[in-house]
């Protein structure tokens, strides 16, 4: 079962909702799972992004990421180029059932980028490319898709495109899309980080962990591409 929401302008965005209750805190994957989800956590553990990015976590949804006709595919490479654009998501429910208590859950889609500059000399990690919050669904029975809605999205920070500097390698782009801990179906205040190098926290070490658990979140989704500048 699956929904398409359109990052655009105006950020309307559309996502089906887990059919889990959400962990009370990032937790290791355990059991057997959704075949789907066990490659996603695969494939995250490979690049490294679990544990360096984000802590080892039972995701509920799998995540496709589209910038026109380039998708993200757990690790393939993409020119920049391709990526100046909002990409468009899609979030696939791995379960056979929606959970109506939580059809109006709020999530958040984050774009961060470990190499800045680049993987041996990571000065400038974590970059923040883009935070988008505050993004719903609104359904009154669950026989029939939600319809799209902008109610209550904002951009938090802006999409910035991923723009690896000359002679630095490959650069892992992450997106991961966070629900709230508690569960809510208000909307989300969140902190905006005063800068993209390190999320604003000042100093090395600072991502999209340290601000997501600030703001009461654990990711739900994942996934990834790798791009580098032309000249190498």
């Amino acid at each position: 079962m699956l929904v398409q929401f359109t990052v655009g302008l105006a950020c309307l965005l559309q996502v089906l909702t887990p059919a889990i209750a959400l962990p009370t805190e990032q937790q290791p994957l355990i059991g057997d799972g959704h075949k789907n989800v066990q490659v996603v956590r695969a494939e995250l553990k490979k690049a490294e992004i679990i544990p360096t990015v984000i802590d080892d976590f039972l995701p509920s949804l799998t995540l496709s990421v589209d910038w026109s006709h380039k998708s993200a595919k757990l690790g393939n490479t993409i020119k920049p180029k391709k990526l100046q654009h909002q990409p468009t998501i899609t979030l696939h429910d791995s379960t056979s059932s929606i959970d109506a208590s939580k059809a109006n859950m709020t999530y958040v889609v984050t774009l961060t980028d470990p190499d800045a500059p680049s993987r041996d000399d990571p000065k400038w990690s974590e970059m923040c490319h883009w935070i988008a919050a505050n993004i719903s669904i609104h359904t009154d029975t669950l026989s029939v898709l939600p319809a799209l809605t902008s109610s209550g999205s904002d951009d938090v920070m802006p999409y910035k495109p991923p723009g690896p500097p000359p002679k630095t390698g490959k650069h892992r782009y992450v997106l991961l899309v966070f629900a709230p801990k508690n569960g809510t179906t208000e909307a989300l205040h969140l902190t905006k980080p005063k800068e993209r190098q390190h999320w604003g926290t000042g100093g090395k070490g600072g991502g999209v962990r340290d601000w997501a658990g600030e703001n009461g979140l654990v990711p739900v989704a994942a996934n990834f591409v790798y791009a580098k500048n032309k000249k190498q």
